[in-house]
């Protein structure tokens, strides 16, 4: 009996544990893998692992916002605030945020939803401290997979009615860990210079990001999501328990299957929620610096110091990760119809 109190108590602090209040901060539209994200953090808000603070976007096309207000609405969380970019990269429309506008044969909504249009939406850089300013100290997590564009003009705002800090020091005091989707920090397909998109559309805010934000970063790389892509055939037999669901329509908008998508998103999120749970290593702490050319370069800090590292994975982490993130993924909402 005595050896089983340890585990019992463990099990007991993990059951317990506060939900992770987190920030998500999306490109919403241009891969399908930021409504993976988004899906599994509301399956993780409905077991009470973290609390959806907001989502905010980097892409700059008014139905990314609509969208994103889709999949609030389908998991039962509609109010969830939405903040947008102003003169943000990709302003182009993306290949599945037009389901926003899709209709049923009576004129409603096939994926009911409130906000129409970003135009509708704040400014991502005010709701970010508005949000921010309103938490305790060290309680946030921040999960970017999108552009550096938001957060980095966020290190740049000025004291305002939220909050008398400046942005930098408002990040400092609230931000407990920024978890990123970005760079490559190993061998892609040979390449050792690989140029990740998320850093290339807009390099001088991913620059300064790097350079100047004061709270720990891990980053997910390139090859991480590459390595537990998605089966395709959990996306075509898993997501039929309603008519319609966002996540299945958007992965054959965006590609159609077969073709295992890979979870380049959903393992920065995986990190920032579960970041005890064993999914991933991380490398030494150090220093990533973005080159102007996009290129991420990880220097390890002298005595294991520096605020930057990376997530790594063995064979059988792979495995675990694609796992959770199907299950998170493809698990109903909470009062979901069925067929």
């Amino acid at each position: 009996m005595k050896k089983l109190l340890p585990t019992l108590l463990m099990a007991s602090v993990l059951a317990h544990a506060a939900p992770v209040k987190i920030i998500f901060d999306t490109d919403m539209g241009n891969d399908v893998d930021d409504v993976m994200a988004l899906c599994m953090l509301h399956n993780l808000q409905k077991r009470g692992a973290c609390e959806l603070l907001a989502v905010t976007i980097t892409k700059d096309h008014p139905q990314a916002a609509a969208f994103t207000d889709v999949i609030n609405t389908f998991f039962g969380a509609p109010n969830t605030p939405i903040g947008v970019v102003r003169n943000g990269a990709t302003p182009e429309p993306g290949k599945f945020n037009k389901l926003a506008e899709e209709k049923n044969p009576d004129g409603s909504f096939r994926y009911p939803h409130d906000l129409l249009s970003g135009a509708d939406a704040p400014e991502a850089v005010g709701l970010l401290r508005k949000i921010l300013a309103a938490q305790p100290d060290g309680g946030v997590v921040l999960a970017q997979v999108g552009f550096f564009s938001n957060f980095a003009r966020l290190l740049d705002s000025q004291p305002d009615e939220h909050s008398p800090l400046s942005g930098r020091d408002l990040i400092a005091r609230k931000v407990k860990l920024l978890s990123i989707m970005a760079g490559a920090f190993q061998t892609v397909n040979w390449n050792t210079r690989h140029l990740e998109y998320n850093v290339a559309k807009d390099v001088p805010a991913a620059q300064k990001l790097a350079k100047e934000w004061p709270t720990e970063i891990v980053w997910s790389g390139y090859e991480i999501g590459v390595a537990a892509a998605f089966p395709h055939v959990s996306i075509e037999r898993d997501l039929d328990y309603v008519p319609h669901h966002p996540l299945k329509e958007s992965y054959y908008l965006y590609q159609p299957p077969p073709h295992d998508r890979p979870t380049w998103d959903p393992t920065a999120v995986l990190y920032a929620v579960y970041p005890d749970r064993g999914y991933f290593n991380l490398s030494p702490r150090g220093t990533v610096t973005v080159e102007d050319n996009a290129a991420t370069w990880f220097r390890p800090g002298k005595d294991d110091k520096g605020r930057h590292r990376f997530l790594v994975m063995t064979p059988e982490q792979i495995a675990r990760v694609r796992e959770a993130i199907v299950q998170l993924s493809c698990e109903p909402p909470a009062a979901a119809p069925r067929r």
